[in-house]
C-alpha cells in the first residue's frame, strides 16, 4: 500500500505543505469511479517541478501520494463548509469543479467509508504536518507553514471571470502575524504581468486555518496559484517550461519574504 505522503525535513523554519498534488487512486475504488475522475482534472499539477527551489531555501516539504478524490486533505474532517453560503465540494468529494459525477451509480461512499479513508490518509498526513511544525518551533522559535496550492485559471462553479494569478490567504490576518499578508502582496504584484490579490476568493483552506497560530509563534499562509501561470490547462496538463520560468522567481521572492519577515 503507499503510503499517503511523502516528507523531507530541512534546515530553515520553513514547512512547504502540498495537499493536492496526489494523484494515486487504490486500484479498488478506482473500479467504483467514472471516467471522469480517473482523469483526476482537479489535482494541483506539477506543484514539486514548479518549486524546484525548495531544497535550497532549507524548506521542509509535506506532498499528499493520493488524490484528493480519495480524501481531500484541505477540508476540516467534520466537513464543515469553509466557505459559508458559497458552492464547495467535501472531505470526500461526489463531483469534480465542473460538476462531473466522480462515481459510478450507487458507488459513491457510506459515512463508514469515509470515516476509514479519514483514519488511513487524512490523519497521517495532519499528524505529520503538526509533528513538522512542532519540530520547527522547538528548533527556530517559530514555525511557517506554506500551503501551496493551485487551480484552473477560469471555474465557474467557485468565481466569475478568470482568477487572479496569486491568491494570498491568511483567513483575513488570523493565521499570520500582522502584515505578513500585506507584505507577501506588495512581492506578487511587483511583476506587471501577473496579478493578485490577498483574501479574495481563497482566503487559506482548513490547514492555514488550524494550524496558523501567530501568537504561539506559528504561522501560515496559503497560495492558490493560476494554473495558466505555468502550465497547459487541458489534458494531458503538460508543464510548461517557459512560463514556469517567468514565475517562479516570484514564487522564491514570496518565500524567502515570509521566511525573512514573519
Amino acid at each position: 500500500m503507499m503510503d499517503p505522503f511523502e516528507f523531507r525535513a530541512g534546515r530553515a523554519p520553513l514547512l512547504v505543505s502540498m495537499p493536492h498534488t496526489g494523484t494515486h487512486i487504490p486500484e479498488a475504488l478506482a473500479r467504483r469511479m467514472t471516467p471522469a475522475a480517473l482523469a483526476v482534472p482537479d489535482t494541483d499539477w506539477h506543484l514539486e517541478r514548479l518549486y524546484d527551489f525548495l531544497e535550497a531555501l532549507g524548506a521542509s516539504v509535506l506532498v499528499a501520494t493520493h488524490s484528493r478524490y480519495v480524501v481531500d486533505l484541505n477540508r476540516p474532517p467534520d466537513d464543515a463548509n469553509l466557505y459559508p453560503g458559497q458552492d464547495t465540494t467535501g472531505l470526500v468529494p461526489l463531483d469534480t469543479f465542473h460538476r462531473e459525477p466522480i462515481y459510478a451509480p450507487g458507488e459513491a461512499p457510506a459515512e463508514a467509508e469515509i470515516a476509514e479513508r479519514v483514519a488511513r490518509y487524512w490523519q497521517p498526513y495532519h499528524a505529520k504536518l503538526a509533528e513538522e511544525l512542532d519540530r520547527l518551533r522547538a528548533q527556530h522559535g517559530r514555525a511557517l507553514l506554506w500551503d501551496a496550492h493551485s487551480i484552473l485559471s477560469v471555474v465557474p462553479r467557485f468565481f466569475e471571470g478568470t482568477l487572479p494569478d496569486f491568491n494570498l490567504g491568511t483567513a483575513d490576518g488570523r493565521s499570520c502575524a500582522r502584515g505578513v499578508g500585506e507584505a507577501l502582496l506588495v512581492v506578487a504584484e511587483r511583476p506587471a504581468t501577473y496579478r493578485a490579490v490577498l483574501n479574495g476568493r481563497f482566503k487559506g483552506g482548513y490547514i492555514t486555518r488550524r494550524y496558523g497560530r501567530p501568537d504561539e509563534r506559528v504561522h501560515a499562509v496559503q497560495l492558490e496559484l493560476s494554473e495558466a501561470t505555468y502550465m497547459e490547462e487541458r489534458p494531458p496538463y503538460r508543464f510548461r517550461d517557459d512560463l514556469a520560468a517567468g514565475v517562479r522567481p516570484y514564487l522564491r521572492a514570496m518565500l524567502e519574504r515570509f521566511v525573512e519577515i514573519a
